[in-house]
């Protein structure tokens, strides 16, 4: 046989590198199913202002700055990378804790809203919001359509909110960072239609 020609010594030198090519192989595959399950899908980012739509008239109208608006898009994350958004039975109550009849002018206008994973600060949710979701021409600025994002506190947690909205025509709003919580109630008012 060929195997008895074949030194003793060098038999058992390649049965060694065949058990360690075996076990490399073997840690290889384990580790390539671990890193595969480890990754997770994350949710969407980028709204395409362009792509929105919204009502001309509803039962409650928006103001931003005392302007008329109808709300096209909202975004929601939880403030801390571990934090989690409430469930869907209590986000129409943390909602009204950002403006109080905000419910119904979701409602009426149908923006799309979206969830985005936590987020470590207002400013870097702030940022991230406007450079995903961008607005037509200068930031908005000559167009109908801006943008306010920031932090609001409801039930004793800080969450993180963008809003895009619509004038009836070309405006000077363009995008607006909350920096307090209690800036929203300067800057939004909900007025209901005589």
């Amino acid at each position: 046989m060929i195997f008895s020609e074949i030194p003793p010594q060098t038999l058992t030198y390649v049965g060694i590198a065949a058990g360690v090519i075996l076990a490399l192989v073997v840690l290889r595959v384990l580790l390539g199913r671990r890193r595969t399950t480890a990754v997770r899908e994350e949710p969407p980012l980028r709204i395409d202002v362009a792509q929105l739509t919204v009502p001309d008239v509803g039962s409650a109208v928006l103001e931003f700055y005392n302007m008329p608006v109808r709300l096209a898009a909202v975004v929601l994350a939880p403030s801390g990378r571990s934090a989690k958004l409430p469930p869907a039975d209590e986000m129409p109550a943390t909602i009204e804790q950002l403006v109080p009849g905000l419910m119904a002018v979701l409602k009426s206008d149908q923006p799309v809203f979206r969830r985005w994973p936590g987020q470590l600060s207002s400013s870097g949710f702030s940022s991230s919001f406007f450079t995903n979701v961008p607005l037509p021409g200068d930031f908005g600025k000559g167009t109908p359509w801006c943008a306010a994002a920031g932090r609001f506190e409801a039930a004793g947690q800080n969450y993180l909110i963008g809003l895009v909205m619509k004038a009836a025509g070309p405006n000077s709003l363009s995008q607006v960072a909350i920096e307090r919580s209690a800036q929203w109630l300067d800057v939004l008012r909900i007025r209901r239609p005589a």
